[in-house]
């Protein structure tokens, strides 16, 4: 325990060590003589918040982005299902981008940053967008209008409920994934949005540090496949019989489109086109390679050769161990948090076939595993001197944050684990999870959708 602790305290000079930033100091400002006599001036009132351009183009884009890597996660899900179950997993990435849309728009973003009721949830008098018009909303975005943060905030929203998708791959009935989908971003997703992102959510109003989703996106949808993968039970012949994956190359396509969109994902998140944004911009990119080389030289030691599938995993790990951090660490820290994340992600991969349960595509291991080890990374790498409004971590002398982010980490865990098990159980009582052992062994593009992938 104590080299352990004296290995995180190295590591933690080391990250601080490359900190350097230069200091602005202000002149001080001429005195200036004021008539005894002269009336004072009356107030002004406030000028109404203008909107910049640059920041708005900068965030039409980032949603954008992050909207391009939901259909990125298709293909990465897609290539690694068996070849007749193909479309039925892209199916399920693509319809959330229309289902949690259509959600989101009528009720989803009133609860998730609308005014906040006793700091738990925000009320309706946003239903249907109501309210949500072209001029900022100071509360969240100044600078750009408040359809614009909506947008960018809606693509968070749908890649979330679709990473659960990993763990229930090739079983699960298509009907029910629907009324799932609505729910889970209903239930699950817009109160811990709340909590941590929204004014006055209770997480936020701790001092917990997500600068863009570590707990909010990766932990809620990593602990619910892992429910998920238990309620829905293990695939026809799970460790009976070999399920490779159909299309590696495709697979290559969807972790490259990942990696394009997640500058969207975390530089946007400074909601500025500013020095924040290029320095998450930075530490993201760095991170994602870090934890690429991690997984390749863990998988290499471990199992005797790297994989295109490891680094692939591995570069997915690094984008989810940063995400929390993107906007409070040095680049030498983030190498730091995607080495780790590349050797612990591998690590809880392969301790899946341990404890017996069917993450089909390891949504669990690589992104509650990783967001995890993010969160906790914050509470050990934060500092001030990248942004001011975060907070410094244990290795900048603030251990307080660390066990801040433990408790983010704890309630976001618990809540999303208890509330999916028990979602996933009156959805199985009522219209059943899963397609049947026939359907299941024929293929569920062919049962659930009447296509084939390929025809040769």
């Amino acid at each position: 325990m104590k080299k352990l602790l004296a290995l995180f305290m190295l590591l933690g000079l080391l990250a601080s060590s490359s900190a350097v930033f230069a200091e602005e100091v202000a002149a001080p400002a001429p005195a200036v003589a004021v008539e005894a006599a002269a009336p004072a001036p009356a107030p002004e009132a406030a000028p109404a918040p203008k909107i910049d351009t640059g920041d708005t183009a900068w965030m039409m884009v980032s949603s954008a982005l992050v909207l391009l890597m939901t259909f990125g996660l298709a293909l990465f899900y897609g290539g690694m299902v068996r070849r007749k179950n193909v479309l039925s997993t892209m199916m399920q990435s693509f319809i959330a981008v229309a289902v949690v849309s259509v959600q989101w728009l009528i009720i989803g973003y009133s609860l998730a940053f609308g005014p906040d009721v006793g700091h738990i949830i925000g009320d309706l008098s946003w239903f249907g967008l109501n309210g949500v018009g072209f001029e900022p909303n100071t509360d969240y975005a100044g600078t750009i209008p408040h359809q614009v943060f909506m947008m960018f905030q809606l693509t968070f929203a749908i890649i979330t409920p679709a990473l659960i998708t990993g763990a229930f791959a090739e079983r699960f009935k298509f009907s029910t994934f629907l009324v799932f989908l609505v729910l889970w971003a209903t239930l699950v997703y817009d109160p811990i949005c709340h909590w941590v992102w929204a004014v006055n959510g209770w997480i936020r109003n701790m001092g917990a540090l997500d600068f863009a989703g570590g707990t909010v996106v990766h932990i809620s949808s990593g602990i619910a496949a892992l429910a998920a993968a238990i309620v829905v039970g293990k695939r026809k012949n799970y460790l009976a019989e070999p399920m490779p994956p159909h299309n590696l190359t495709m697979t290559l396509l969807g972790a490259a489109l990942l990696w394009f969109g997640w500058f969207g994902f975390n530089a946007g998140s400074a909601v500025a086109s500013n020095g924040l944004a290029g320095s998450a911009f930075v530490v993201t990119h760095f991170a994602t390679a870090a934890a690429a080389l991690g997984w390749l030289f863990a998988e290499w030691i471990h199992r005797g050769k790297p994989t295109l599938l490891g680094a692939a995993s591995g570069a997915v790990a690094g984008l989810v161990a940063i995400t929390p951090a993107s906007g409070f660490v040095t680049p030498v820290a983030s190498l730091i948090i995607g080495a780790v994340a590349g050797v612990v992600c591998y690590m809880a991969v392969v301790a899946k076939g341990k404890f017996g349960y069917d993450d089909s595509l390891d949504a669990f291991g690589v992104h509650c595993i990783g967001g995890t080890w993010g969160a906790l990374a914050t509470g050990l790498f934060a500092t001030v001197a990248v942004n001011s409004a975060g907070a410094n971590g244990l290795f900048y002398g603030n251990p307080g944050l660390l066990l801040t982010q433990f408790k983010a980490v704890a309630v976001s865990w618990i809540y999303s684990f208890v509330v999916t098990f028990l979602l996933l159980k009156i959805l199985d009582a009522t219209m059943g999870l899963r397609v049947t052992k026939d359907e299941e062994e024929q293929g569920l593009d062919l049962t659930q959708h009447g296509e084939n992938g390929y025809t040769m």
